[in-house]
């Protein structure tokens, strides 16, 4: 064999060593980043390793339920405790997903939405239907807002705003840029909802002052309580459409406040606000779904939510809108509202277009 020819072969094994050497630091070192991360995700929580595999690489949202593409959610807000009223729902807010096209939807349901069917306001559905049976409050509400919007409502998740409040203190406090300062005056106490106060006819004792100032505000869990609460406030900001918007983005804000607290090198910190959510939430979607949109709402723009106004409008500012007030006396004397003209076929072909499209030009 000539010489270089030999040469040739003892550098080339040097060389295949090395190589080797390499694909074996780079298999360890994948295996380390990436699955060992994913074992210990899917031991964490119950899973086995295959469907903690396909779970962190579905983009589709294939393990959800959906219809024409998209996955409808409620988030059902109730005070807790064991006051008066600790079951009506405080907020309810309906969530759209397309996971493909990461065209996401959030709408706040006004409280006082009457429902036909059952001859009452859609906050009272969860006592209703809790008043049957565990769980029957979930079902109702769904039901009662299927309903109402002609939309599927395919999963719900209940927040107990009593221990929600813990997660928003877990996670530091949430900022959110507050529109219009406001001040409210007669935001209740918990606890002192019978206080006689002493004999004072107006029960000052029962309540407390509280505000918020225009631009942003770092809030912790009691402060971002009272900040989505408040119904007694100035400036407009008491009534239900106000509160609903301060909802989405006291939501909003905890969404991306988890969002950036996660990550695979912080597992010991996703499991404590999971043990934390846990707590203060119940639902009916199962561990792989509930993942799977916890891994959705982390993607870049995932966290971005279309709006939908769903209120009577503001005469002043030419908004129209698309509910209204009928008289009370149609109503046992309630303050209630309707679709305007009590057209429910036209309100939830006014939904469709705006869920279906943001380019949706139908207007109330």
């Amino acid at each position: 064999m000539p010489p270089f020819k030999r040469k040739l072969l003892k550098f080339k094994k040097p060389l295949l060593t090395v190589f080797l050497a390499a694909i074996a630091l780079g298999f360890l070192y994948f295996s380390l980043k990436v699955y060992l991360p994913i074992y210990s995700f899917s031991k964490t929580n119950g899973l086995n390793f295959k469907t903690a595999v396909n779970l962190l690489t579905d983009k589709k949202g294939s393990l959800l339920k959906k219809t024409d593409g998209r996955t409808n959610i409620l988030l059902l807000g109730i005070s807790g405790g064991k006051h008066e009223g600790a079951e009506l729902t405080d907020s309810i807010i309906f969530l759209s997903i397309h996971p493909e096209n990461k065209d996401n939807v959030m709408i706040s349901i006004p409280r006082d939405i009457w429902l036909p069917s059952l001859k009452t306001k859609i906050n009272s559905t969860y006592y209703y239907g809790e008043s049957k049976r565990t769980g029957g409050g979930m079902t109702l509400t769904k039901s009662a807002v299927s309903e109402v919007f002609g939309q599927p409502v395919h999963y719900a998740v209940l927040i107990d705003f009593a221990t929600f409040r813990d997660v928003i203190d877990s996670l530091g406090g949430i900022d959110v840029y507050v529109e219009s300062a406001f001040e409210d005056k007669k935001f209740p106490i918990p606890g002192k909802e019978n206080d006689f106060c002493g004999g004072d006819s107006e029960y000052k004792c029962r309540y407390e002052s509280i505000s918020f100032g225009q631009g942003w505000q770092h809030l912790d869990g009691d402060k971002a309580l009272k900040f989505v609460r408040s119904r007694n406030a100035e400036n407009g900001e008491g009534n239900d459409f106000s509160r609903g918007r301060r909802q989405q983005l006291v939501l909003k804000a905890v969404a991306q406040k988890i969002r950036k607290s996660l990550s695979f090198n912080n597992l010991n910190r996703a499991k404590e606000l999971s043990q934390d959510l846990t707590e203060a939430i119940d639902t009916d979607l199962n561990i792989s779904e509930m993942l799977f949109l916890g891994k959705y709402l982390m993607e870049e723009g995932a966290d971005e939510f279309r709006q939908i106004r769903l209120d009577t409008g503001d005469d002043q500012k030419n908004i129209k809108g698309i509910l209204e007030n009928p008289p009370t006396w149609q109503y046992d004397g309630q303050w209630v509202l309707v679709p305007k003209d009590t057209d429910y076929d036209k309100f939830e072909e006014y939904l469709d277009c705006h869920l279906d499209s943001p380019g949706c030009k139908l207007e109330p």
